[in-house]
């Protein structure tokens, strides 16, 4: 069973230790440089993602202090765990736990557009590309 948890002294080296594919490694910032944000940008929520007692993932999330909205900061499953429906099943538990705030109706993310498997798993949730882009991420957005 998929659940969320906070990172925290049991499980840090576990969570830094998670890795994806060689070449998925452009598409994202390492765990260890994301729990040190978290640590000087409270508005990040970093979780880690197991499936029964064993992590397999990473996600991070906030408000972000520069436009108030939601957004995903990050959002990794282990290349040992990918291709095993993870990815899905965690990803709609973040985005179900973030839209339990009722006074937000939108959500934010940024892809890489060479990241097509990511690209599509964002679109099956109803993410769309707003047009705006931010260094190499590009922007993808879910009103709800």
């Amino acid at each position: 069973m998929i659940t969320l948890k906070n990172v925290d002294y049991d499980n840090f080296w576990e969570i830094i230790d998670l890795c994806v594919y060689e070449n998925q490694r452009d598409f994202l910032t390492s765990n260890a440089v994301s729990l040190a944000q978290a640590k000087v940008q409270q508005e990040c929520i970093p979780l880690a993602i197991y499936n029964d007692e064993k992590p397999i993932g990473f996600a991070m999330y906030g408000i972000d202090r520069k436009d108030g909205q939601y957004w995903i900061y990050r959002f990794m499953i282990d290349r040992r765990y990918q291709s095993k429906g993870f990815g899905r099943s965690s990803f709609k538990m973040l985005t179900e736990l973030i839209k339990q705030d009722k006074k937000y109706n939108k959500i934010l993310l940024g892809v890489h557009k060479e990241s097509i498997v990511a690209i599509k798993l964002y679109r099956s949730f109803g993410f769309e590309f707003n047009g705006q882009v931010n260094g190499r991420d590009h922007i993808m957005e879910l009103n709800y």
